[in-house]
């Protein structure tokens, strides 16, 4: 066979955002099949490899299966690693509240029979958890509308920069609003003093610059970032010789408004000084 340029397997719990990633594919040019029956996989291969055909990048959303789901997409995605095709796995998650309520707001029923949404999510979970270790990306669409993963989506398939070997992202978050479940590495910046209790400072963010300069003038902000230009230096060329394709980089503090901003802008400037290209996102600025 020859190898088309890529395909890209998505998969991840029911309720967070699969056919909302199917569609954004499709409009970016990718031919995309919805609910691929796993085992199946390798047939559709066979068909979009052909010497005739002139797909580029192929898109299957793993559709969900019986006890052997998981067995049969890790040996069809091992299969089309043999082969000699650039294969990449993209799970998309969202906590189990938000997908309570995603189910509950639809009136849809869970795909796994069980005595609740709750109880199915539960068992879902355990179920996908083999297939989400092997995940080149995880996206957590928990905070995100259509239009935002969209967006997600778009700046980490659609927007990479062919010379740039590993797609990096940095984003601040709040922690009283829970780490996000798609990081690789997090940074705790508590420690720093906090605007909040600064009445001038309270309603702004760390994208104002009275801001900026309250949380860079602290003598801790600048030995941090020091320390972790040290780290990072170190691990980002790590990572990507082992072939990493995807890193991304949180950093947090209590609301994710001040001081989590403030830093995550400036590790994108350590990651850019290291010869990458960051995604930056603020996930809880407007909160």
């Amino acid at each position: 066979m020859t190898p088309v340029s890529e395909f890209l397997i998505i998969t991840g719990m029911s309720g967070a955002g699969r056919s909302t990633a199917a569609d954004t594919f499709e409009d970016g040019g990718w031919f995309v099949i919805d609910n691929m029956p796993p085992a199946l996989i390798g047939k559709v291969a066979d068909l979009v490899t052909r010497p005739a055909s002139d797909m580029e990048r192929v898109a299957l959303v793993a559709g969900r299966g019986g006890p052997d789901y998981v067995d049969d997409l890790t040996t069809e995605i091992a299969a089309l690693r043999v082969a000699g095709h650039d294969v990449r796995i993209l799970f998309l998650d969202a906590p189990d509240d938000v997908l309570v309520r995603r189910f509950e707001g639809t009136r849809r029923r869970h795909p796994l029979v069980a005595e609740s949404v709750a109880q199915g999510i539960k068992r879902e979970r355990e179920l996908l958890e083999p297939i989400k270790s092997q995940a080149d990306v995880v996206v957590d669409t928990g905070d995100l509308n259509v239009h935002q993963l969209r967006g997600r989506l778009i700046d980490l398939f659609e927007r990479n920069d062919p010379n740039v070997g590993m797609q990096t992202t940095v984003v601040s978050f709040g922690y009283k609003y829970g780490i996000p479940l798609d990081v690789d590495l997090v940074f705790d910046c508590r420690f720093l003093p906090n605007p909040h209790w600064i009445d001038e400072l309270r309603p702004l963010t760390g994208l104002d610059e009275p801001v900026r300069e309250y949380v860079l003038a602290q003598p801790d902000t600048q030995e941090f970032l020091a320390k972790l230009d040290d780290l990072l230096g170190l691990l980002l060329p790590a990572y990507l010789k082992e072939g990493k394709a995807y890193l991304t980089v949180a950093v947090g503090c209590t609301g994710g408004r001040h001081r989590s901003v403030v830093l995550a802008e400036e590790v994108a400037h350590v990651v850019t000084g290291h010869g990458f290209k960051p995604t930056l996102l603020h996930r809880d600025v407007q909160r």
